[in-house]
């Protein structure tokens, strides 16, 4: 797939999956780098106490290689006791100093994924291609510049001290191994500043390069979508389905309604109301061809169908199919339903007095 064609920003959902192979945007270096600061500094704040430590350390050793004495492995263990001592706080704050920068970097990262054996890992060939590719060249010149700027900073050291580093040896040896160690140690310090701030730059293009691989093409992105949100014509299709459905029931509701408000070519709404309910209900709402619909149910049925465009919209905007009308139409609906109702009590007298005429007639 060519990268030119990588047009769209990243998904939420492929950097999940990236994630969840391992693949975050971190550098190795930064990590290294402030362990081993972490370890610099705890080591030349407790150098003052342990040169006297392991002076008495060295002068009870060379106590105990008496012959004629079976101290052997009190002499292996001292200085394994004393090293685990000494070396225990570095490398307790350079682990956590590590960790703490990898963390900060991509968070805690559970990839089993990443974890699993690949044969192309152990192909000799993928190894050689490895070696002579461009990420290889990169990391190569990636190396080279915090080499170079390291041997800048101890040309810069020993030229700024020359004529302390060729008469140091006149001073005495305490006077040149102190010399030469807040040398080492000032060196150490530095270079480590620098590798941190080269660091940060690896970071930022380690998170450049991880946001090119995600970046993903057009059709990337539309086949993403139908695995999430399904296939757009199925979905449309389905939706055609459920509306269709719907409409069924709301028509087999129509034959309940007392009422049906009309527009009367745009909107229809059926009501429905009983001593039995609070207020009245929507039945069922349409506009337009379905609006038609309910009107020719309400008519086959007999149902009264009166014309209040005010009213029909009103009802047909802001109450669902299922609820009872708001309390601010109670007045406008019960006018309706008062007409409808003595309508209806007039169609049945009239019925039945013409049933009572025909019965006197026939007698």
């Amino acid at each position: 797939m060519s990268f030119d064609n990588k047009t769209e920003k990243p998904t939420p959902r492929r950097r999940q999956k990236a994630r969840e192979k391992g693949q975050v945007a971190r550098s190795r270096e930064l990590a290294g780098t402030a362990g081993m600061l972490a370890a610099l500094l705890v080591i030349a704040n407790g150098v003052r106490e342990v040169v006297p430590r392991w002076g008495g350390m060295f002068r009870e050793w060379l106590l105990m290689a008496d012959p004629r004495t079976d101290q052997a492995q009190s002499m292996v263990a001292l200085p394994l006791m004393e090293t685990l001592r000494w070396a225990a706080l570095p490398m307790l704050a350079a682990w956590g100093i590590a960790a703490g920068a990898m963390f900060a970097q991509g968070g805690f990262v559970f990839a089993p994924e990443a974890l699993s054996p690949t044969l192309s890992r152990l192909s000799p060939a993928g190894k050689l291609r490895q070696l002579f590719s461009i990420q290889a060249l990169i990391g190569a010149l990636k190396s080279i510049v915090p080499v170079i700027g390291t041997g800048y900073l101890c040309f810069e050291i020993l030229d700024r001290d020359w004529e302390q580093v060729v008469h140091a040896p006149r001073g005495g040896r305490s006077a040149l191994m102190g010399f030469f160690a807040s040398r080492t140690y000032e060196i150490a310090w530095k270079g480590g500043l620098v590798l941190i701030a080269w660091s940060f730059v690896d970071y930022l293009m380690q998170r450049q390069k991880l946001e090119g691989d995600l970046r993903m093409t057009k059709k990337e992105l539309r086949d993403e979508y139908k695995e999430t949100e399904g296939n757009p014509t199925s979905k449309t299709r389905m939706r055609r389905m459920q509306r269709q459905v719907k409409r069924r029931r709301m028509l087999q509701e129509v034959e309940r309604a007392t009422v049906v408000v009309t527009n009367p070519t745009h909107f229809a709404v059926a009501l429905r109301y009983d001593g039995d309910l609070p207020a009245p209900v929507v039945l069922a709402k349409g506009r337009d061809l379905f609006a038609q619909q309910i009107k020719e149910v309400a008519r086959w049925q007999g149902i009264a169908v009166m014309e209040n465009p005010p009213l029909a919209q009103a009802l047909y905007r802001t109450v669902e199919v299922g609820q009872a009308i708001p309390s601010k139409l109670y007045s406008a609906v019960a006018e309706l339903l008062a007409f409808v109702f003595r309508a209806q009590a007039m169609a049945a007298r009239q019925t039945s007095t013409r049933a009572a005429e025909g019965g006197i007639a026939n007698a």
